[in-house]
């Protein structure tokens, strides 16, 4: 009889814990588990300070609601700083330009990629003051102009690219081949390029298309005394890339939650990070012609 009374104690106790284990197996199904490692997102430096703050503030709180775990939002100095946190391991996820990512020597890939009017890639844009006698980039000739720095996709390399295109620079890739000597300057963003322009430092900047048609960078005072001289692309968009040795499964849950960014509730605060939304799309395509546009730049 006692032994009757165990083995029925046992059963009852097996199956409380059974219950318990479907009950969180359940539960798993649709929230992260929580994890005690904490996740590291960088964004690569090129707006406002403070308003960078702001964003960085607000992205860390969406995403460690949905993954369930710490997430830290960082804003190193540079693209060359995020690409050496994905080397030794200090960053887990970076959005960062097509280039830093070519540039991050396999110690990254492609997670998800901006789209731009149904398309991965935009276009770059030359622009001057409206009242100046451009209209193409051959007016330019011996002209003091401004890059946006000497890493920007749309705002030097592309630029650069098609200049040799032309024919107007050599294979050496000096852009003062153009421009003359001492007449190019290398900003540290697309408005320190424009501001240039602005006060008749140079007769031309090169920066992305949304800088003139979009309300992103400049008052729109500051864009009403500018006009387009010249276009060139196609630029890729701005890639949020994940470290390599980064874990498939925590890749694809970070997928999955930034993802969700292109919901209707969350599309505010996609495009103040990210200005766009947010796709799948193959690296090897996504960053073809930007191969072919680095071979241009000098080392």
């Amino acid at each position: 009889m006692r032994t009757r009374i165990l083995q029925l104690a046992i059963l009852f106790l097996n199956g409380i814990l059974f219950a318990g284990c479907v009950t969180d197996s359940a539960n798993s199904v649709n929230k992260p588990s929580a994890s005690t490692e904490k996740l590291v997102v960088a964004l690569k430096p090129d707006k406002n300070p403070d308003q960078m703050r702001q964003e960085r503030e607000a992205l860390s709180k969406f995403l460690s609601e949905r993954l369930n775990r710490q997430v830290e939002v960082i804003i190193p100095l540079s693209a060359a700083v995020i690409n050496e946190g994905f080397a030794n391991g200090t960053i887990d996820i970076g959005y960062l330009s097509a280039t830093d990512l070519i540039n991050s020597k396999d110690g990254a890939e492609l997670l998800l990629a901006g789209e731009i009017d149904g398309k991965t890639n935009y276009q770059s844009y030359w622009l001057a003051l409206k009242d100046k006698p451009y209209d193409s980039i051959e007016d330019l000739r011996g002209k003091p102009i401004a890059f946006a720095s000497k890493t920007s996709t749309s705002g030097f390399i592309v630029p650069l690219w098609d200049l040799r295109k032309k024919n107007l620079i050599s294979e050496s890739g000096n852009p003062e081949e153009f421009f003359g000597a001492g007449n190019v300057f290398y900003g540290t963003g697309y408005v320190s390029a424009v501001e240039r322009v602005l006060n008749n430092q140079a007769e031309a900047a090169a920066v992305s298309f949304y800088v003139l048609d979009e309300n992103k960078h400049l008052s729109e005072e500051k864009r009403g005394k500018l006009k387009k001289i010249s276009e060139q692309g196609p630029v890729p968009t701005h890639v949020i890339a994940a470290r390599k040795s980064l874990a498939a499964g925590e890749k694809t849950e970070l997928k999955r939650a930034i993802l969700a960014m292109n919901d209707d509730s969350n599309q505010a605060l996609r495009d103040k990070v990210f200005t766009s939304k947010l796709v799948e799309t193959d690296q090897e395509q996504h960053l073809a012609q930007l191969r072919e546009a680095l071979s241009v730049v000098p080392k």
